[in-house]
């Protein structure tokens, strides 16, 4: 015997066959974020609808299933900035943003620009959010997301940002943490982003974790004229917990990170790979427990002078200082073809004492587990 559904069924079934939900929970430092919780997904379809869903007062579980490109939606602004590394095809040329042309590089030359105004400024992201993208579908091209003024709550994951202006300085942040709280960044791709990939700016970023993201600083232009990105990741926070695990830092030239402010940084299981810079860079403030990753091709894993406190794990003995701040030994990291890592400042591990710790792997886990699961679709 056969029987026909209601349409209105079929719809039903449909949709639940195809739902997307967070896959798994943050470890470390943001551990227990919720995000949008239990709310109804809702499945934006146009650039205004996405803005108005990721800026409201209400709890949402944002699904992305599409590309929603913002280039050309503000508009393109043409004016002076200037060339501090060369007016080369590969060279970075810099936006006068806030005069920092004129106060910062008045010897270099003068070009004009053109860039696109969406991509300087992210679209602001409320509290309570989880934005999801389903499959490798959910691409956000053109601008940034910004979590700011005592937004908290966020979940981020399995979505990728792209193409932020990257001939320019000043042309966008991929994701802007400032006066944020419990933010949880998962799966996330980054790529052709005119400044930082991800930056947490001077105010209290409190709980962060940054999970299983693929930064990608393959660009045709760059502070370094040479392919690879020099802004890759800042963290400034006046009152920051990151935890930093699972993480692939590919083809950048600096500034991935850079360590300052008053920034508690545990970095686990991460891999660096192709770097003709430098990897970290440590101002005051910036105090960095570094344990179980991969070095690969990094010619300077950390830029000197260290302004700040490192611990980089260096041997099996003095990682067991460790045991008695996170509850375990600390782990060696790996190193292949790449520069000097080894420094043992303790002093700032009591700071982890009775915090939410990632757990950490082997180097060689990471080693093989990282590059084929960092990123958008790697879920």
């Amino acid at each position: 015997m056969k029987f026909a559904l209601p349409f209105s069924i079929i719809t039903g079934l449909s949709s639940a066959a195809g739902a997307v939900s967070v896959s798994g929970a943050a470890e470390g430092f943001a551990k227990g974020v919720t995000g949008g919780g239990s709310a109804s997904a809702v499945y934006p379809t146009t650039t205004d609808e996405l803005v108005s869903y990721l800026g409201d007062s209400s709890p949402r579980v944002i699904v992305l299933d599409r590309t929603f490109d913002f280039t050309g939606t503000e508009g393109t602004t043409t004016a002076t900035g200037c060339a501090p590394w060369g007016t080369a095809s590969a060279c970075q040329l810099a936006i006068n943003q806030n005069n920092w042309c004129t106060n910062y590089e008045p010897d270099a030359p003068s070009v004009s620009v053109t860039y696109d105004n969406a991509g300087v400024l992210g679209i602001t992201v409320a509290s309570d959010k989880t934005i999801l993208g389903s499959g490798s579908s959910g691409i956000i091209k053109g601008k940034g997301l910004r979590i700011v003024s005592g937004a908290s709550n966020i979940i981020i994951q399995n979505i990728a940002i792209t193409d932020l202006n990257p001939k320019y300085v000043w042309g966008g942040d991929a994701i802007t943490l400032n006066n944020a709280d419990m933010v949880w960044i998962d799966h996330v791709t980054t790529a052709r982003i005119g400044r930082q990939h991800l930056v947490l700016g001077t105010s209290a970023d409190n709980r962060v974790t940054v999970s299983n993201n693929y930064f990608n600083g393959v660009t045709d232009y760059s502070a370094t004229c040479n392919g690879y990105a020099y802004w890759g990741i800042y963290f400034a926070g006046s009152s920051d917990l990151v935890t930093f695990k699972g993480n692939y830092v590919y083809h950048f030239s600096g500034r991935s990170p850079k360590v300052q402010g008053n920034t508690l940084l545990h970095a686990v299981n991460n891999y660096w790979y192709d770097s003709t810079g430098h990897s970290f860079e440590i101002g005051a403030g910036g105090y960095v427990l570094a344990e179980g990753n991969v070095f690969q091709n990094i010619a300077t894993p950390v830029e000197s002078p260290i302004e700040g406190q490192l611990f980089t794990s260096p041997d099996t003995n003095t990682n067991t200082v460790c045991a008695t701040y996170l509850g375990r030994n600390c782990v060696v990291n790996g190193f292949g073809s790449s520069g000097s890592f080894s420094q043992a400042d303790t002093a700032f591990l009591v700071n982890f004492k009775g915090k939410n710790i990632a757990s950490a792997s082997s180097y060689t886990d990471a080693q093989s587990s990282v590059p084929g699961s960092a990123g958008q679709g790697k879920l």
